[in-house]
């Protein structure tokens, strides 16, 4: 395993199908926003799949263990964050089923055919362009901020990408709902499941979860609301029974 971990990376056991994945502790690290939507997401067998900013590839490999015979192209424009993710994939022996593709998500179509995936997964930047103070050149700033692509971008390809009824998968904050559901309607994708994620029972919820369908009727099901945590902190069971195949505690330090 050593020659996959450069000295300041450490491996983090998913404890599901033996999968561990690298990650560097001093920089992004993927949180219970990748969790959740990997769950979230519907995935027959077979399919062909899409994450679009993959981070260190949390998303592929869950996947990979979640729907079998799914082959999953993994967008990540941050070459150390691509390199990171491609070695995770060589470590678990996945090469054949998870491919890396650093390049920027706009530019899908270099890589992939037009209408010819089943489904796009994303957990995007959610900082819109413009607000707050960033650092370009800052990696963690790149995966909060939309500095080199924005939603329209994420979703445009998404739609691109996809089939007709083809499925698209993204966790985002509430507060760009309206945004998000415009776009999906503007680019031929039909939102039909959202889910709102609250930290506590009595906090506003600060992760929404949305399913939407290429070429879809309308028909939006608001699903019941989703807790982390109880009023002592510990999780719910509802998160307990998500989490029940990975590792509690690494999530626990990880969690943006």
């Amino acid at each position: 395993m050593d020659k996959y971990v450069k000295p300041h990376e450490r491996v983090d056991d998913l404890q599901i199908d033996g999968l561990r994945i690298i990650q560097n502790p001093a920089g992004f690290c993927f949180g219970i926003d990748a969790v959740l939507i990997s769950n979230f997401a519907r995935i027959r067998k077979g399919s062909k799949v899409v994450d679009l900013g993959t981070g260190t590839g949390i998303i592929p490999l869950l996947v990979s263990a979640k729907s079998v015979e799914t082959k999953v192209y993994a967008f990540e424009i941050q070459s150390e964050v691509a390199d990171m993710a491609r070695r995770s994939v060589e470590m678990n022996g996945l090469q054949e089923r998870i491919e890396i593709i650093e390049d920027n998500l706009v530019n899908v179509l270099k890589h992939l055919g037009k209408h010819t995936m089943d489904v796009v997964i994303s957990n995007p930047p959610y900082m819109a362009s413009g607000v707050g103070e960033v650092n370009p050149s800052d990696y963690k700033a790149i995966s909060r901020h939309e500095i080199h692509c924005d939603l329209e971008d994420v979703i445009r390809s998404a739609s691109t990408l996809l089939r007709g009824s083809g499925q698209f998968f993204m966790v985002h904050r509430p507060n760009r709902l309206v945004d998000i559901f415009t776009l999906c309607r503007k680019y031929n994708l039909e939102p039909k499941r959202v889910r709102f994620v609250h930290p506590f029972a009595h906090k506003e919820p600060n992760i929404v979860l949305v399913h939407a369908t290429k070429g879809g009727k309308p028909d939006l099901k608001v699903l019941e609301p989703l807790v982390v945590r109880n009023t002592d902190r510990t999780y719910t069971e509802e998160i307990y029974e998500i989490y029940r195949k990975t590792n509690i505690s690494s999530f626990e330090r990880q969690e943006r």
